[in-house]
Order: structure tokens, then C-alpha cells, then sequence
């Protein structure tokens, strides 16, 4: 079976894997920049870049030796080649093509977009199925309908702020720190999700699309009727904790309902989740009651492979190895690369 070294630089975590056919995770390693970026209240794209200069090189190391294996070992080098912050996908896309041509071996561009839409099937010893798959992210929120490996169809996305990307501008009006949405989490577990009747935007618009800055503007309306500050960072704790879960359950409503109904519109008995969002746990506990509910099948990222990762990226890498598919070293990084999708 085939050695696969991926290199995973899209944003703000720095990630190397090595993977041993289509399923054999040998290590993956993650270096956060959580800590970094905290400072500034959200990623700075020279600080993510010059940070992934830093921590890559001994990254490789460390999980090269936790993996066993040598780098002459390798049968091909993949790495993200977009979306994503042009600045912070050069380094691994440089990286890995530096690597792939001293070695003499093939180079593999992969797609983030499907890393995480095809993660919920790692391990899986089914394999890929037909599904409706759910990308939801700090910068992503889009459905899919998966009938096989590079065989997608777009059914629907965000027309403004992704899913995770209210989370975050929500919990910085809410004072709370860098990245706001596990922190929305955590109190809204405390909270009445019903205290506040917030918008679900788009929720009965007949399509599959998904918009949520008037979410967002909506809380921030909220805030000084309640007799709040926005940003203020001086919030009751049993208000604040109403307040998330009302936020919460607005966003979770408009993503489970909308993919449960694209799932029946496709004809597909099996929903597949992921992307960072997909952490959320309001949202796995309403996925799994409302499909169990819907007589459908539910596969959810593991958490490990929900964050930026490239445990994802070499599975792809692999699928596309195996298939005889790799990249010209020629081809450069694309930011605003999209999944190829189905005429």
C-alpha cells in the first residue's frame, strides 16, 4: 500500500500526516496557532504565515518518527493547494513540492473543501457512499450531494457570513475571547435556547442556500434592549448563557433542517457532516435526534478531523493516487479554489 505524507497550511494550524493506503493513519500532528491569534482577536495572515515557517520543519520530523518512517519512504507528497490564505497555503504547497522533487515523486494538490467533505468517511470500512454532505466552517458553509470520490453536485451555500464565521463576530460582540464559537457552546449549554426568538434566515426560502449576518445583526439589535453593551465584556452570566443558546439554536435549526430536506430532495439515505462548526455539540446531539427521527443514516467527523487538519488532505491525496491522479509541480495554490462539481 501506498505512503502518503500530507502537509495541511490552509489558515492558521499547522498539520502533517502520514497515511498508509486509503485508511492506515500512521500519525497526524497539529501545531495550533490559537494562542497566537488570540492576541489579535482573530488570524492575522502575515503571523499564520510566518508561524507556519517555524513550526513546519520540525513538525515533519516529529511525525515522520512517530509515524516510523523515512522519508525515502514516501510514495507521493501532498498539501493543500486552496482555499485559503494565499500567504499560509504557499508554505505547505512550496513545502511539499520541494519535497516531492528531491525525492523524485509525485506531487499532490488537494482541494480543502473536500478534506473535510469526504473526513466523516475516514475509517469507514464501507468506504465512500452516496450521501448529502455538510461543510460547515469558519469560512465555509455548503451542501453537497456526494454520489462518489470527485463526483459532487452543489445543492446550496452561505450567500454571506459562514456559519462559523457568525459564531466568531457573535461571540466578539458578546466580549468573549478568540475563536467565539467554542465559547457560545459552553454557555449555551447553561442557557434557554427559547429566551430570545431570533431569526432563521432563509429557512423557508425553498432552496439551499443559507445566510446568517442577519443573524448576526439581530444580536447585536438584541444586546442593548436587554440593557447589554456590545463587546462590552461585562454580561451576566444566566443572560449571556440565554443569549448563546437562542444564537445557537437559530443557526442549528437553519443547517439540520436544511440538509434533512436536501437529503429527501436527493434521495439520499445517508447525511455526512464536517468542518470545524461540526465540533459544536448542540449541533451533533440536534443532527442525530432529527435524522434518527428521519429514518436516515448519520456520519459525523470525528473531532479530530472536524478543525483544519491533514489527516484529511492525505486521505484525499490517496483516493487520488490510487485513481493514477496527481498535479503538475507547475500548478500554483488557488485561495478561492471551489470543489469541481457535476454539470
Amino acid at each position: 500500500m501506498s505512503l502518503i505524507l500530507a502537509i495541511e497550511t490552509s489558515c492558521d494550524e499547522t498539520a502533517v500526516a502520514v497515511l498508509r493506503g486509503e485508511g492506515e493513519l500512521l500519525a497526524s500532528e497539529v501545531a495550533s496557532q490559537i494562542d497566537l491569534h488570540t492576541l489579535y482577536g482573530g488570524v492575522v495572515p502575515e503571523a499564520a504565515s510566518r508561524q507556519h515557517l517555524r513550526e513546519l520543519p520540525p513538525l515533519l520530523d516529529h511525525t515522520l518518527a512517530k509515524a516510523g518512517v523515512e522519508l525515502r519512504e514516501v510514495d507521493a507528497f501532498a498539501a493543500t493547494s486552496g482555499p485559503g490564505l494565499a500567504s499560509s497555503l504557499m508554505i505547505g504547497a512550496a513545502v511539499a513540492k520541494g519535497l516531492a522533487l528531491g525525492q523524485g515523486k509525485p506531487y499532490l494538490g488537494v482541494n480543502h473543501l473536500e478534506g473535510h467533505l469526504l473526513s466523516p468517511f475516514f475509517g469507514d470500512e464501507r468506504g465512500l457512499r452516496p450521501a448529502t454532505g455538510l461543510v460547515v466552517s469558519g469560512g465555509h458553509t455548503l451542501l453537497v450531494d456526494v454520489a462518489g470520490f470527485r463526483q459532487y453536485r452543489r445543492l446550496g451555500g452561505t450567500l454571506d457570513d459562514a456559519a462559523g464565521e457568525a459564531f466568531d463576530k457573535v461571540g466578539k460582540l458578546l466580549g468573549l475571547s478568540y475563536p467565539g464559537g467554542p465559547q457560545i457552546d459552553r454557555l449555551a449549554r447553561e442557557g434557554d435556547p427559547a429566551r430570545f426568538d431570533l431569526p432563521r434566515s432563509m429557512l423557508g426560502s425553498g432552496d439551499f442556500a443559507f445566510s446568517f449576518s442577519g443573524l448576526k445583526t439581530a444580536v447585536r439589535y438584541l444586546l442593548p434592549k436587554i440593557g447589554l453593551e456590545p463587546g462590552g465584556g461585562d454580561m451576566d452570566g444566566p443572560l449571556l448563557a440565554d443569549v448563546c443558546a437562542s444564537f445557537q439554536r437559530a443557526v442549528v435549526d437553519v443547517l439540520v433542517k436544511k440538509t434533512l430536506r436536501a437529503a429527501r430532495v436527493s434521495r439520499r439515505d445517508l447525511v455526512a457532516v464536517s468542518g470545524g462548526v461540526s465540533m459544536n455539540t448542540g449541533l451533533r446531539a440536534e443532527f442525530a435526534r432529527a435524522c434518527a427521527a428521519a429514518g436516515l443514516e448519520l456520519l459525523i467527523s470525528p473531532p479530530a478531523l472536524c478543525t483544519d487538519n491533514a489527516a484529511m488532505i492525505a486521505a484525499v491525496g490517496a483516493r487520488a493516487f490510487a485513481a493514477g491522479l496527481t498535479t503538475p509541480l507547475s500548478e500554483d495554490i488557488n485561495p478561492n479554489l471551489t470543489l469541481a462539481f457535476a454539470s
